[in-house]
């Protein structure tokens, strides 16, 4: 297969961590005999330096006529920490949700086995989690209406949602728990929010389509509590854009690490693949950012072109990873292992699997053959 790929890699580490995803797929692409094209272009924090836009048109042009988007991280502390700069690095990567029609983040979240120990939850809580949030992705209050008072002391933001963009994340989310244990949760407000009765009304209309899978209700106020408290009990979770924003970070915790968690956006005629930890400035150039989310992203974009196999392999590949604890520090603070380190790792593991004897972890550090 051949996938024309647009490379967005972004700010912070943003860079690093694609580049690794970049390197698996090369060696997903050597091993399986596909062909992929990358092609870069700014976004965020970097393509405003550049050209005062953080989504350029050609950016966008570039989206619009690839395959499939590989996306890194936006942010940069001088915008972070400017509250009244007018043009902001989040504002592109909005704009090219809306304007590709991304309307669907898939996040899975999982505790791997080997990881259970990192993590600061009790293993006896974690272990067996497996679940994926469906969130909304191009409306409510991110993109409703905003308004500000002239003297800046009243500002509102409007959250705004119709049946048909309900209707259209529910059904993929219902498909999703069709083909895994069948359980269904929509997480909103609905004692509080108009927007979240009705959700609750067009999601359990939908669901009476799908009789086989079972459908619930949790307040977001309860299912964050319920994620800590018993996140085995969660199949997949649907809900809307700003709380599937806040639940899917607390649910990075259950892994041991935001580095771990990977995300897909989809539409109708496009995809992006991300990793949701963020630009994360302060390790910016210093080879210890957690590549492992970027990598996993890579699976999804596999996975979505029906690559199944080959996703399965870059999964399997990062396990290995984890089993052997060749991680980087935000996993294990007396690691010898960076960013690069950990990329080196997967792709020769994929490309060397046969012949997987023995692992010398000297010649990992000294960037030699790291399957002998």
């Amino acid at each position: 297969m051949k996938l024309n790929i647009a490379v967005l890699a972004g700010d912070g580490i943003g860079p690093e961590v694609t580049a690794q995803a970049m390197k698996v797929l090369n060696a997903i692409a050597e091993t399986y005999s596909h062909t992929f094209v990358y092609r870069h272009a700014p976004v965020g924090a970097t393509a405003i330096d550049q050209t005062g836009n953080p989504l350029p048109d050609e950016t966008l042009n570039l989206c619009k006529k690839s395959d499939a988007i590989l996306f890194g991280a936006i942010g940069d502390p001088k915008y972070d920490n400017d509250p009244t700069a007018k043009v902001r690095p989040e504002q592109g990567l909005l704009r090219l949700r809306k304007s590709l029609g991304l309307f669907t983040n898939i996040r899975p979240v999982k505790a791997y086995p080997t990881l259970i120990n990192k993590s600061p939850l009790k293993k006896e809580i974690i272990k067996g989690t497996d679940f994926t949030i469906y969130r909304e992705l191009t409306g409510g209050i991110y993109f409703g209406d905003k308004t500000l008072s002239q003297d800046g002391t009243i500002a509102s933001d409007l959250c705004k949602y119709s049946k048909s963009e309900i209707e259209r994340v529910a059904h993929l989310a219902f498909k999703a728990a069709r083909n895994r244990r069948k359980k269904l949760t929509l997480v909103d407000k609905a004692n509080v929010l108009e927007t979240s009765r009705l959700w609750r009304k067009v999601v359990t209309k939908i669901g009476e389509s799908y009789d086989d899978v079972s459908l619930d209700f949790l307040f977001v106020d309860n299912a964050a509590m319920q994620i800590i408290l018993n996140p085995g009990q969660f199949d997949v979770i649907l809900t809307e854009n700003m709380f599937g924003d806040i639940i899917s970070d607390e649910g990075s915790v259950i892994g041991g690490s935001i580095g771990l968690l990977a995300s897909a956006s989809i539409g109708n005629h496009n995809a992006l693949f991300e990793p949701i930890h963020g630009s994360y400035p302060q390790a910016k150039g210093k080879d210890i950012a957690n590549p492992i989310a970027s990598i996993l992203s890579a699976a999804m974009l596999l996975d979505h072109f029906g690559l199944k196999e080959e996703a399965y392999f870059i999964n399997l590949a990062v396990e290995k990873s984890l089993e052997l604890n060749i991680v980087t520090p935000d996993l294990d603070p007396e690691s010898i292992f960076g960013t690069n380190k950990i990329g080196d790792f997967i792709a020769d593991y994929i490309l060397s699997a046969d012949d997987t004897i023995s692992l010398n972890k000297e010649n990992i550090n000294f960037g030699q053959s790291t399957i002998i």
